[in-house]
């Protein structure tokens, strides 16, 4: 009897469910890896696929591929020649992965699958004496049946619970743990940020330029920041604020020109450009198109003074709640209060006009609205999170956990005797911090500098720290509904990085850290150590700023 290679297996549910699970306590699955010939019980084999692409999970054993996306399901990915500790080789047209249920759906690499056999209990010896690849605890039995050339076949019966267990002893014991924790949203993280210390005093702004200046959102006000795409639908007869309509996560967005509503001329197309999604009054979301998105500041709200009353005075700069002035008076950011853009002359009218041309929209774009509008209508089910890159895996962290996101310097100062991990010290605006590359924490190879990465600030046990990543990409908000628990691997990453978002329509597996969990202990006090080592410097060397 062959098995299909690329289908789940049959359904043994049914009118037929007693008997088929009757046979299939006598059934198994047939399979080879590094020339020997094993089997498994059929009854805990729930499918079995074509080996799919995977994401790479930081801090897990090194058997694991990564994890995949299977029909919106997250799967850990398994290579049973590593965990063999055999040579690895090419995966070809036979490789094949076994989803098999232990505690939780796990996919085993193997070389090939041959078949579903019968067995009868005789044939079925104890693991006594026998030499394979696999260490004889790892077997239940062996399968012995005569060939037809009249030689006899032994199979290896593969206890797969008992094999996982040395790397992968948090599968199981820690899932239901991990889907308590994984109902969370950013809120969790954004409360335990203000108790150490992130508190009212300060205003933490999104940044964003238009034709060479400087302007801000409150990142309470930041919804999300996507890439302007190259077309948009234009609104017939609509202001020349508004460029149009584009569609994010199925639900049509209205785009405003910052440059436009403030008189100054237009651009071409660039790669640069984003748009910072907000919400105006009666819960119209808007995309406010900007030049380019430059960095999360925090900024003492002593610094942010009040319009000065002769430009307040004048309707057109209503929109402007404050100034903040940086680099003693050498950088001003404009802050834009939400509240006032509706104000803006023709802007009432170009949102108007939007809310109407997507009523007019096909009735399946109509359809797929009614279902964002469902899917988004409490801001409880939705977590907001900055994504940023790790070579070609992404990571999605709490937005209100990031105090800043800033340039990489040329030079870090090194501190003597400290940790491996701590890449040095930098002087952010008269404040020592202490920065880590988060590759060498999450045990992945070292890269050179670039122009790409930025430094991502957290405030962890009262010391702001920064971490180096490879790109920041985007502000995301994700609802609860495509975020599920990761699956427990090891008790590191399992504390880490306990939820994964399955954006399966853009076929994304976006791995989500607690940032609260970066740091244990004792590295905790080598980080302060480190920052205490220098003290406060004496002239504040400012930073760049980044694109």
């Amino acid at each position: 009897m062959s098995l299909s290679p690329s289908s789940p297996l049959p359904d043994r549910a049914g009118a037929d469910a007693a008997g088929s699970e009757e046979r299939s306590d006598n059934q198994f699955v047939t399979f080879s890896v590094a020339g020997e010939m094993f089997a498994v019980p059929m009854a805990p084999v729930q499918e079995i696929i074509r080996v799919p692409a995977v994401a790479q999970l930081p801090l897990a054993p090194p058997s694991l591929l990564g994890l995949a996306n299977l029909r919106g399901r997250v799967l850990p990915i398994i290579n049973l020649r590593r965990l063999f500790g055999c040579d690895e080789r090419e995966h070809d047209d036979t490789t094949r992965a076994l989803v098999i249920h232990i505690g939780q759906p796990l996919g085993f690499v193997v070389d090939k699958v041959a078949s579903v056999v019968s067995v009868e209990p005789a044939e079925i010896e104890p693991a006594v004496g026998i030499h394979s690849v696999v260490d004889a605890g790892f077997l239940t039995g062996v399968i012995k049946r005569p060939r037809a050339d009249g030689g006899t076949e032994m199979l290896l019966v593969v206890d797969f619970a008992h094999l996982i267990r040395d790397q992968f002893g948090a599968v199981g014991s820690a899932g239901s743990a991990g889907g308590v924790q994984g109902v969370g949203t950013a809120a969790n993280a954004a409360s335990a940020t203000d108790e150490d210390g992130g508190g009212s005093d300060e205003l933490r702004l999104v940044s964003f330029s238009v034709a060479g200046q400087e302007y801000a959102l409150d990142i309470t006000e930041v919804q999300e920041i996507v890439q302007l795409p190259e077309q948009v639908s234009v609104l017939p007869n609509a202001p020349a604020h508004v460029l149009g309509l584009m569609s994010l996560r199925q639900r049509l967005l209205p785009l405003v020109s910052l440059r436009a509503l403030f008189g100054l001329p237009a651009v071409p197309y660039s790669e640069q450009q984003r748009i910072v999604v907000t919400a105006l009054a009666g819960d119209r979301r808007v995309g406010l198109v900007t030049d380019s998105v430059k960095e999360v500041l925090s900024v003492p709200r002593e610094q942010a003074e009040p319009m000065p009353g002769i430009l307040a005075a004048d309707a057109q700069l209503q929109e402007f709640a404050s100034i903040c002035r940086l680099e003693d008076g050498k950088r001003l950011v404009s802050i834009i209060a939400t509240d006032q853009l509706l104000q803006v002359p023709g802007l009432g009218e170009a949102m108007v006009a939007a809310h109407e041309g997507a009523a007019g929209a096909d009735p399946e774009t109509t359809r797929m609205n009614a279902e964002a509008e469902d899917l988004d209508s409490s801001d409880d089910d939705d977590t907001q999170v900055v994504i940023f890159r790790l070579g070609a895996e992404e990571f999605g962290v709490p937005i209100m956990s990031v105090q800043e996101i800033v340039r990489v310097p040329e030079v870090l100062t090194r501190v003597p005797k400290t940790p491996a991990f701590v890449e040095g010290v930098i002087n952010l605006r008269g404040t020592v911090l202490p920065v880590i590359d988060q590759r060498s924490r999450l045990g992945l190879p070292a890269l050179p500098r670039s122009e790409g990465q930025r430094i991502m600030v957290y405030m962890l046990g009262g010391q702001r720290t920064g971490f180096i990543v490879d790109s920041v990409a985007e502000v995301l908000r994700i609802p609860r509904a495509l975020v599920a628990p990761a699956p427990a691997l090891s008790a590191e990453q399992s504390r880490l990085i306990s939820r994964v978002a399955n954006l399966q329509g853009d076929k994304r597996l976006v791995m989500l850290i607690d940032p609260r969990h970066l740091l244990q202990g004792g590295e905790l006090q080598a980080v302060h150590g480190a920052a205490a080592a220098l003290g406060e410097p004496a002239e504040p060397a400012p930073l760049a700023q980044a694109a």
